[in-house]
């Protein structure tokens, strides 16, 4: 396929700066209405962006089609996969976070090549970042860059293709477009990007490991299982690949290849997508093997996957019915259980020449025949429809490791830039040029010729290979390090006395929780369920249990809105404009926008007793930029009580909000707000349709924090957390806007 990302050495900057460049599928629609999907060339040089016809390194002065900048407020989306001419791409969104009208799109061969496109985007985010960072000539050239007129003709760039004569290619270019909706054996690999670690929450799970079969080990969870009816268990093995191949394999209905791995649902057809993290398949299969009865058996499953910011692959698998696949004559239609896929890159040794990732298949079965097998595995459950979807992590381990091209790693590396020296290496290319647009501009140009494909490509390396995803960690450091304070973990500032903070003179519209038995209601639980960076974090990466919220939470809003509304706290109704709101010394007000049939607005109001130490982190976050809260603010999720689908669905693991979703800010009097757009995310909206749907029945806690990332900002520590407790969506209070 055509999307390989390939590294550009700078030739004249330092050997850390880098460009990156590739083939991409620009994806639109022209002025007729007609849609087009064309291939082209794209190039990131510092915190510019170019798109050409034709690979600049073999057409030496060719001119790019557009140039523009990687703005502030440029947002890039994965939007999944989607079929476009008979094959399947990863599609990237681009659009302007201040301007809905300004969006494009590009699409990917694969899933590793949209995942390296999202970073080395972010990369360029994080160079002009840094220039607005050191301010003077460099802040004002940034913002005359910017802020032009998105929508006036294509810049004259010139010298834009300087510098390309040690550029290092990925394969051998465009062939036939979309030849193949997905090339496994061109392994993209790890770059270093996972973590490896299980979760930032305390689980409920207690998970026994009571069998090993076919080099997999089986487990149970114990807790789950205590209640008799069924039970929880999973399979997990270590696969010799990376994460992006497996999830491929694992998504992949090809017949052919799933007849190597998959004795159970080897004949599957896509039946329907509904966007590109969401499908329905049917599947048919014979259990003569497995059960005494003859009776051929087919199925009707939909699959939601989603890739969380550590890289980790979650599929969920739910029976379902469907209007395109009425009962089938000669087939007895069953329900396969709901079960889910994990896929987690392993950090593996930089001497390794192969990466690792761990699988995991997690399914709920009926306990009486689970027990029995337990107690003497020699029994019918080895002819169950449970032990054959159990038995797929077996089959695809094998297969992986009987074609080493699936496992082999690419070495396409991401490096740490020395930010000073990308910047003065990518501004002399454009010292002759009028650079004035950004580049979600260009994405969405219309395109004006047909292009072919090019395949996927690869190259070896012994380089080492280091990591992009903690850059943004060494701009925001710079504003810190002006700084001379004492201790900047001082939040709140200690000579001014704390003033008492009862949440009974507050009201919001959901009522406090007494104890545990109560429902509808929210209480603020300690910090002890989560788990945050400690003191040597960056030396080991340990975590430790968390404490006590610095802010308190006083109230919480649980409103019903026509459409989405933002700037709440200046709503009549809010307690923000309330005489006891008014003279509070500080308030974190967060509205999170839930996206539904009517929209919801859940606002939670944490208040400080003192006011807020002005060079504090705390500090530099409220009185910050948006783009240093968009690289800090952090939100854990733990499901407490609940369906165990919905617990892998909201997931473990700590998400900065600003990366993964639209998040406005309002830094006024009292008060900061930020506005979290779930329904900005395709991702985000699914997995909120699903909690919705379970809404009644669990326990959620949400801990908000802001993520250290310097030695001095170590420990983290909860900023606020919440426990709302079995919600009423009908309890939601109307507000009129």
């Amino acid at each position: 396929m055509a999307t390989a990302l390939k590294i550009i050495p700078s030739g004249g900057g330092s050997p850390e700066s880098g460009l990156f460049g590739g083939w991409v599928y620009h994806l639109g629609v022209n002025a007729i209405g007609h849609e087009y999907c064309h291939l082209r060339f794209l190039l990131v040089r510092g915190k510019y962006i170019e798109m050409y016809k034709r690979d600049p390194h073999e057409n030496p002065g060719i001119k790019p089609m557009r140039t523009g900048v990687a703005g502030h407020t440029l947002m890039v989306e994965e939007l999944g996969r989607r079929k476009v001419n008979d094959g399947d791409v990863y599609v990237l969104r681009f659009s302007n976070r201040l301007d809905e009208t300004k969006k494009g799109e590009i699409a990917c061969a694969t899933v590793g090549e949209a995942r390296k496109w999202m970073e080395a985007f972010d990369h360029a985010k994080q160079q002009a970042e840094h220039e607005l960072s050191r301010g003077g000539s460099a802040r004002n050239k940034l913002n005359m860059e910017t802020e032009i007129n998105l929508e006036e003709h294509r810049p004259r760039v010139r010298r834009v293709a300087h510098g390309l004569r040690n550029l290092i290619k990925i394969g051998q270019g465009p062939e036939i477009l979309l030849r193949k909706s997905s090339n496994l054996g061109k392994n993209i690999g790890s770059d270093g990007y996972f973590q490896g670690d299980d979760g930032d929450v305390i689980e409920a799970h207690q998970w026994k490991c009571v069998q090993t079969v076919n080099g997999i080990r089986l487990f149970e969870d114990v807790n789950d299982s205590k209640n008799g009816k069924s039970s929880l268990v999973k399979a997990v093995a270590v696969v010799d690949a990376n994460a992006d191949v497996v999830f491929e394999v694992v998504l992949n209905v090809d017949r052919h290849q799933r007849y190597e791995w998959d004795m159970l649902t080897g004949d599957l057809e896509l039946i329907d997508s509904l966007d590109g993290h969401f499908d329905v398949v049917y599947g048919t299969y014979d259990p003569r093997h497995l059960t005494r009865w003859n009776s051929k058996r087919d199925v009707v499953f939909s699959r939601q996957w989603f890739r969380g910011q550590d890289g980790t692959y979650t599929i969920l698998q739910f029976p379902i019915a469907h209007k395109k696949c009425p009962p089938k004559s000669g087939y007895r239609r069953t329900e396969i259980n709901p079960s889910t896929w994990e896929i987690r890159g392993l950090n593996t040794s930089f001497g390794s020449n192969g990466a690792k990732c761990l699988v995991t298949q997690m399914l709920e079965i009926h306990s009486v025949g689970w027990r029995r097998w337990k107690q003497n595995k020699w029994t019918k459950f080895e002819k169950t429809v449970p032990y054959a979807l159990l038995s797929q992590v077996a089959g695809l381990k094998e297969y992986i490791g009987a074609n080493p091209s699936l496992g082999s790693e690419s070495s396409t590396k991401f490096v740490h830039s020395k930010l000073s020296d990308v910047s003065s290496a990518s501004s002399e290319y454009y010292e002759d040029a009028e650079v004035t647009d950004e580049f979600y501009d260009a994405i969405a140009a219309d395109s004006l010729s047909d292009e072919e494909d090019s395949d996927n490509e690869e190259i070896d390396s012994k380089d080492k290979k280091v990591k992009l995803k903690n850059i943004s960690w060494a701009i925001a450091s710079l504003a810190l390090k002006r700084t001379s304070a004492p201790d900047l973990n001082e939040e709140l500032d200690p000579n001014i006395p704390a003033i008492i903070l009862d949440p009974s003179h507050y009201r919001g519209s959901m009522l406090q929780g007494k104890d545990e038995s109560d429902t509808n209601c929210w209480t603020s639980p300690s910090g002890e369920g989560f788990m945050i960076r400690g003191k040597t974090y960056l030396k080991d990466c340990s975590k430790v249990m968390g404490g006590d919220p610095r802010l308190k939470l006083i109230a919480v809003d649980w409103f019903k809105v026509e459409n989405c509304i933002s700037k709440v706290a200046l709503h009549p109704r809010s307690l923000l404009q309330s005489e006891a709101g008014k003279k509070l010394p500080f308030v974190l007000v967060v509205n999170l926008e839930v996206p539904a049939r009517p929209n919801y607005s859940l606002v939670l109001y944490y208040a400080a007793d003192r006011p807020i130490t002005k060079n504090s982190l705390l500090g530099k976050f409220v009185d910050g930029s948006d783009m240093f809260r968009d690289s800090r603010f952090k939100l854990i999720p733990r499901i407490v009580e609940g369906y165990w689908m919905v617990k892998r669905a909201v997931g473990t693991k700590a998400c900065l909000l600003g990366k993964a979703v639209t998040c406005k800010y309002l830094r006024q009097d009292n008060f900061l707000e930020i506005d979290v757009d779930i329904g900005s995310s395709s991702v985000a909206r699914r997995v909120i349709s699903l909690v919705l749907g379970y809404v009644t029945s669990i326990v959620v806690d949400l801990a908000i924090l802001i993520e250290a990332k310097e030695e001095v900002e170590l420990p983290e520590y909860i900023l606020g957390t919440v426990r709302l407790n079995r919600l009423k969506v009908e309890s939601a209070v109307q507000l009129e806007v």
